[in-house]
């Protein structure tokens, strides 16, 4: 062997070493949870959907004198994950730190899957998440809110208002505590439609009338194709079909219908399909996560 050929050798088995002892360390880290995993790039324009549970209907009676024979409701979240940020869409009905393996439920809500879980199966974790934006703020949509009081919370400040009004209210907000972390987080305050990302492709649609500061969310997919997700503006397709038609009785606010107008001339528009996110007959026909709609 020549003294080069030695030199060589001798090298390549210093690096092999190192890269070994390199391997090995990562590896304890790993299994130590001291090497932090990133969530995934992303190219292009994903849209994910999670399984919050189901809910059910406080006052079928209604329902079903109208011709809705599944009254039941499915309860849902969003991820959208966009290459320059991810925007989280409401936060499901029941904490995870109270959803138990075998099912948990609530009042009229039953979960069986974490919102956590279903973020980690796909590489994230709240701490990750750029944005939060709640279609409002009602106890079947905030839940975990607070996990998400990290990101920039993208709110209406007649919400903000709703949510921690400066006197408090005579009947108290139970669910307040699942919010109240978003009281001090890092909060934009947006008026009208926002455009998120600044490219068209996620906007945030002001729908008031459900609760004050209400909002619809538009996500332009590639493959897909544009969508509305709706937040409460709709519970079941015939509140469409039937116009006098409301789930909860009574008369639906002239704030509400005027909404809905909107997001009817906004989506021939766009041309765009409306998602009812308590719709559970829909919600049966969608690609769940770790699927995802591009």
């Amino acid at each position: 062997m020549t003294k080069h050929q030695s030199k060589k050798r001798s090298a390549i088995g210093r690096w092999l070493t190192i890269a070994s002892l390199a391997a090995v360390i990562a590896g304890i880290a790993t299994v130590h949870g001291i090497a932090q995993s990133r969530p995934p790039a992303s190219a292009g324009l994903k849209l994910y959907v999670f399984d919050m549970g189901n809910l059910k209907s406080g006052n079928p009676q209604p329902l079903l004198d109208r011709g809705v024979t599944v009254t039941d409701m499915s309860v849902t979240a969003y991820l959208i994950v966009h290459p320059r940020g991810t925007l989280m869409w409401d936060t499901g009905v029941i904490p995870d730190e109270l959803v138990k393996p075998e099912g948990t439920v609530e009042a009229r809500a039953t979960v069986h899957t974490t919102l956590r879980g279903q973020l980690a199966q796909i590489g994230y974790k709240p701490s990750d998440i750029t944005y939060l934006a709640l279609s409002h703020s009602h106890y079947d949509h905030i839940a975990n809110a607070n996990e998400f009081a990290g990101s920039t919370w993208l709110a209406r400040k007649a919400e903000w208002d709703f949510m921690f009004p400066a006197k408090p209210p005579e009947k108290q907000n139970t669910s307040a505590p699942r919010f109240a972390a978003l009281k001090t987080a890092k909060t934009k305050f947006i008026d009208g439609d926002y455009d998120v990302f600044g490219d068209g492709t996620v906007i945030l649609i002001s729908t008031p009338g459900h609760t004050p500061g209400h909002q619809s969310l538009f996500v332009k997919l590639a493959k897909t194709g544009p969508v509305v997700l709706t937040g409460d503006l709709y519970h079941y397709p015939a509140e469409r079909t039937l116009k006098d038609f409301n789930p909860y009785g009574g008369k639906t606010s002239d704030a509400e219908l005027a909404s809905r107008a909107k997001v009817d001339a906004f989506m021939k528009e766009k041309g765009a399909t409306l998602w009812i996110g308590h719709d559970i007959l829909q919600f049966a026909k969608m690609k769940i996560s770790p699927a995802y709609y591009d």
